[in-house]
């Protein structure tokens, strides 16, 4: 598989690498080569057969505006965009092009997610306060972050809470620390995930990737996990 991956950040970089471990052809586009998506013509997008995006939230719309116009296939890993999230999938479905989004692209974090919805059906209505903290490196541009908003609305989804507080905290090179909370007069109870690395998160990406250039159609990294 021939791969673009946009973005030559920490974890840019780390897409790189796993992709060519599996075996894949590897071409990266750092900020300035791809300033204001103007590398990514059609004839250029052509030559690969996915593409995958660690980039800004602004760059990123740029990006998915270029790539998913010409009915390339693509993986974004990028956050902080959501907001354009519809105009993304209507591109995507008449363009009959490939959009695989996600908040956090962890297996682990995925597993999480289904823990913490499970969690809040079952302390439903038992007199328990929810709360999420989160930590990422001093880098990251968005506050909370993607994976702790998607937390808190897998909570509220079951639990029909109108808000759950974040705390969200930027230090150092931290590569990740998301921590739900329920606590009630009687007890507390705790769900942890916390990311060694940013391999795990690029992994994820490139499986993903794999399984996008095979399909059309917008989907969240969370409603594909376990196929690819």
């Amino acid at each position: 598989m021939r791969v673009l991956v946009l973005g030559h950040g920490k974890t840019g970089k780390l897409v790189a690498e796993v992709a060519a471990e599996r075996g894949h052809s590897v071409h990266v586009l750092d900020a300035k080569e791809n300033a204001n998506a103007s590398a990514l013509t059609p004839p250029f997008v052509a030559g690969f057969d996915v593409v995958i995006d660690f980039t800004t939230p602004e760059a990123a719309v740029q990006n998915m505006r270029a790539v998913l116009a010409t009915g390339a296939k693509m993986v974004v890993g990028t956050t902080g965009w959501y907001d354009k999230l519809p105009d993304m999938r209507g591109l995507a479905e008449r363009r009959q092009a490939g959009l695989l989004y996600g908040t956090n692209f962890s297996v682990g974090v995925q597993a999480m997610l289904q823990m913490a919805k499970k969690m809040g059906e079952l302390l439903k209505g038992a007199g328990y306060e929810f709360s999420i903290e989160e930590t990422h490196h001093e880098t990251k541009l968005d506050s909370p972050s993607g994976t702790a908003i998607t937390l808190a609305k897998t909570v509220q989804a079951v639990t029909g809470l109108a808000e759950i507080p974040i705390q969200a905290h930027r230090v150092g090179d931290a590569a990740g620390l998301h921590v739900l909370e329920a606590k009630s007069s009687a007890d507390r109870l705790v769900l942890i995930h916390e990311a060694h690395s940013r391999r795990g998160f690029a992994e994820g990406a490139v499986r993903a990737a794999e399984w996008i250039s095979t399909h059309s159609g917008c989907y969240d990294f969370q409603d594909v996990c376990t196929k690819v």
